[in-house]
């Protein structure tokens, strides 16, 4: 009876393996068409020298090591997602703890503002971005002379001092509704039970947001830590938006996709003649950095939500 019931069982688990994957199967194939096979046949086409479409030569790891040479790039991309890291989800997370006070009114509205720019095309943000900034005539550059500070209109887009950080801010400034919403609602799963304790035993909103508030939210800045990761080491738009895809003014600009853009599909300059073979490179580069990057984050989140877990 025992054994009858046994194979009764597995025969059931089998049943419901099959019907998982006849479901399963066509999202399975689509995957594979068109995500794992041009990842797995980049990483392959990385060691090759295209002299054209249809002829390639094995090249090993020489297009990794001529990547190198835009070191400027990859450390230009590091900035972006820093500057991102900083203001955009540092204000994100400001902004979700004043949405979140009681009796504050108008919070619909509020929420609007902040999420609107988001709703925008990156190229109209951009662009409007490089009208309001124009030393000459910009919006910006009026403001600063009717108040006295003529010392501030600075080609912010035209210097290669400040290009990076002016570009960084403004896509900061598009994005940082993203940031809010996720951080409203990991706010608003929190019970207030805790605040109730911490308010009884005298604690300061200083301290309630250091020692309940921030570390019920580590599994929340560990998600919007990665999305952000993922976000600028794959942002281009903003950068050809405002600037173009050399990165002006002198390459200061330049981050990983528009280095990606310009050597794998339009060609370097002078030669404008695309390098599939380095192009790929590129691209298998900044997977392996995402990977190991969202993987990091996500160790060290669960980690932290097993220590509270045990706590």
């Amino acid at each position: 009876m025992i054994q009858l019931n046994r194979q009764s069982t597995l025969r059931q688990r089998g049943g419901t393996a099959l019907r998982w994957l006849i479901y399963l199967a066509p999202a399975l194939l689509l995957y594979t068409a068109f995500m794992a096979f041009p990842l797995f046949d980049s990483v392959r086409l990385s060691f090759f020298k295209s002299g054209s479409f249809l002829s390639k030569d094995f090249v090993g790891f020489d297009n990794y090591i001529n990547a190198l040479r835009f070191w400027s790039a990859f450390g230009n991309t590091w900035y972006f997602f820093f500057i991102h890291m900083v203001v955009q989800n540092i204000l994100g997370i400001l902004f979700a703890v004043l949405l979140m006070e009681k009796g504050l009114k108008g919070t619909g509205i509020y929420r609007t503002i902040i999420f609107i720019p988001a709703t925008l095309a990156v190229l109209v943000t951009g662009y409007l971005w490089k009208l309001i900034l124009n030393p000459q005539w910009g919006a910006l550059a009026i403001l600063l002379n009717k108040l006295g500070l003529t010392q501030f209109s600075l080609p912010w887009l035209g210097d290669a001092r400040y290009a990076l950080t002016t570009v960084s801010l403004v896509s900061a400034w598009q994005w940082v509704g993203m940031p809010t919403m996720m951080f409203l609602a990991g706010l608003q799963n929190i019970s207030d039970d805790m605040y109730e304790a911490a308010d009884i035993a005298g604690a300061t909103k200083l301290q309630t947001f250091w020692y309940i508030t921030l570390p019920l939210l580590r599994p929340v800045i560990g998600i919007v830590t990665i999305l952000t990761f993922v976000g600028n080491f794959n942002a281009f738009d903003v950068v050809f938006a405002m600037e173009n895809v050399n990165g002006a003014p002198l390459y200061s600009t330049d981050i990983m996709g528009t280095l990606f853009y310009r050597v794998g599909i339009a060609g370097q300059h002078p030669v404008s003649i695309p390098d599939p073979g380095m192009g790929a490179a590129i691209a298998t580069t900044t997977f392996l950095i995402l990977a190991l990057g969202s993987a990091l984050v996500l160790r060290l989140t669960s980690e932290s939500i097993e220590k509270q877990a045990r706590i």
